[in-house]
């Protein structure tokens, strides 16, 4: 064959597998691959920040089921980049990140944005290596997309310094660099024996509950429904930062408080579940593990013991699909008939009065009302996606808002993804309601991400809850430390409505949760990014409790 550019070989592995989108920030080290893109059935979007470009591949990954692509240049640009791999890691989406590098011939040399890049992201990656070389482009991309989506899915970082993309391959290596990673990424089935064992546990007991990680939100809601009409026992899947507070979640603490088998099916034992202590749990519960790795079964039998009876490590996917069909065979039940029905109840609980809650500061609505009046648009499509940042606010929206389709923030906690959310979420599914809901503080992160969403003509609603301060800091420091010493949590009651116009969008601002819906529907039928600016009431996030 006829000597190739490295860059052009990395993108005719790009259409090898099936990659047709990058999000991307253009730099020097990356320019080979924008000139090898040309003419190719592969669409850049093309960002104002690089930590957008790795939040929106998060997005598109967990709306698409597949492998989002990151593309920032070196140095600085993969420095901003690598903050947002912490939200999708916690995420379990599988992202790669594909950075721009120095020279190899360059490097110990003192070369232009030097930077030991693999190294920085590593902590925050399932791999993370420089290329070796041009003719390894091709294989170290596949390995990075193998081992995003193998086990449990996570981000991957690949170098990609500039020589190797600009250098002359006679020759293809048929494998990836000497220094790639090593990781296994082959998938381990769950066997027979242990899906029965786990039936027969959980059916032993009175009152079990099957906990599921973020993988669950948003890739196997339907399968975990299955589950939990084979086995009889409420499956539930978490994927936010206030754990047992999740207000998505309804009374979920009291369902948890009165579980006496919990099967973690690979969803970690750490924060989000107090790591299995009391009095989130009984002292005397029964935990059973299914998890895709070794570490995260060892872990809980250091935190639990004895209590842990059963420990197996096996895919999710199939780990689901096999207790499906077990389940389906088996002619045992839970003891207590009324408790899946109890349950649901539980989860499904929100308090009537806030459909009516008013106000206590003038010219704000209350944001309990305020979110509820969304969900009309939510509705008007079967596909629809719900968005929804970190904050106050934030919480709000998730206890009141449901769709088909939902991007949060996350176990990470982090705040500030949302416009980069919705933009991608309006881009995976074009004609889609997208609704993305944001706190006034998180707007100003990627704020200029609105100039992307006109640019590339995609629309979505962004609703910012306005109450001129960080009301999650603002709430710890009253909780804490008392009213008379919160300090620096103020801001501006700003019109981000009129920033929206400003970049070419859409923008209106209410008072009233009355004016909600009629504003927010005005504003869709514009077709363009839009800013509705709620001015809210400060309240603390619900914590939903039926006693």
């Amino acid at each position: 064959m006829a000597d190739q550019l490295g860059a052009h070989l990395l993108v005719d592995a790009f259409e090898k597998h099936a990659i047709n989108t990058i999000f991307t920030l253009s730099g020097n080290h990356i320019m080979p691959i924008f000139d090898a893109v040309i003419n190719r059935p592969i669409k850049l979007i093309h960002t104002r920040h690089e930590a957008a470009t790795v939040h929106m591949a998060d997005a598109y990954s967990r709306l698409s089921y597949k492998v989002g692509v990151a593309m920032v240049t070196g140095g600085p640009g993969h420095a901003n980049a690598i903050s947002a791999l912490y939200t999708a890691a916690m995420a379990e989406a599988p992202v790669v990140l594909l950075s721009g590098h120095a020279p190899l011939n360059q490097l110990g040399k003192g070369a232009f944005q030097e930077m030991a890049q693999a190294d920085i992201a590593a902590p925050l990656c399932k791999a993370s290596w420089t290329c070796a070389g041009p003719e390894y482009l091709a294989a170290d991309f596949a390995l990075a997309c193998a081992i995003a989506q193998s086990g449990r899915p996570g981000p991957v970082h690949l170098s990609l310094p500039s020589d190797a993309l600009e250098g002359k391959v006679a020759k293809v290596s048929q494998t990836p660099s000497p220094n790639a990673a090593t990781i296994g990424t082959q998938s381990q089935a769950l066997g027979l024996d242990h899906a029965k064992s786990v039936i027969e546990k959980l059916h032993a007991a009175q009152k079990p509950v099957v906990l599921v990680g973020p993988r669950g939100c948003h890739r196997y809601g339907k399968q975990l429904h299955q589950l939990s009409d084979a086995l009889g026992v409420p499956v539930i899947a978490t994927e936010s930062p206030r754990g047992v507070g999740d207000p998505s979640l309804g009374a979920f603490a009291e369902v948890l408080a009165q579980s006496d088998c919990i099967l973690l099916l690979d969803k970690k034992l750490d924060f989000t579940l107090k790591f299995g202590n009391a009095p989130t749990f009984k002292t005397d519960a029964k935990f059973i593990q299914i998890d895709s790795e070794t570490v995260e079964l060892d872990r809980s039998r250091k935190a639990l013991g004895s209590r842990l009876e059963l420990a197996v490590q096996a895919d999710l996917a199939s780990a689901i699909d096999m207790l499906i069909s077990q389940a389906m065979q088996s002619s045992s039940r839970v003891k207590d008939a009324n408790w899946l029905t109890w349950a649901q109840e539980a989860i499904a609980y929100r308090p009537s009065s806030w459909s009516s809650a008013q106000s206590n500061t003038p010219n704000h609505a209350h944001p309990g009302r305020a979110m509820l009046a969304l969900q009309a648009i939510l509705d008007s499509h079967p596909d629809s996606v719900l968005v929804v940042d970190g904050g106050e606010i934030g919480q709000w929206a998730q206890a009141c808002l449901h769709a088909p389709n939902r991007v949060i923030n996350g176990v990470a906690g982090s705040i500030g993804a949302a416009l980069p959310f919705a933009t991608a979420a309006a881009y995976t599914k074009p004609g889609v309601p997208v609704v993305a809901v944001m706190g006034d503080g998180t707007f100003g992160f990627h704020s200029s991400e609105l100039d992307t969403a006109v640019r590339y003509q995609l629309p979505f609603l962004g609703v910012v809850g306005n109450d001129a301060c960080w009301n999650a800091e603002y709430q710890i420091q009253v909780r804490e430390y008392g009213k008379d010493r919160a300090k620096g949590c103020e801001l501006l009651p700003s019109r981000y409505d009129q920033v929206a116009i400003a970049f070419g969008g859409g923008g209106a601002m209410v008072t009233d949760a009355a004016e909600v819906l009629p504003a927010a529907l005005k504003l869709q039928s514009q077709g363009l990014p839009s800013i509705l600016n709620i001015l809210i009431e400060g309240l603390p996030a619900p914590n939903l409790k039926r006693t």
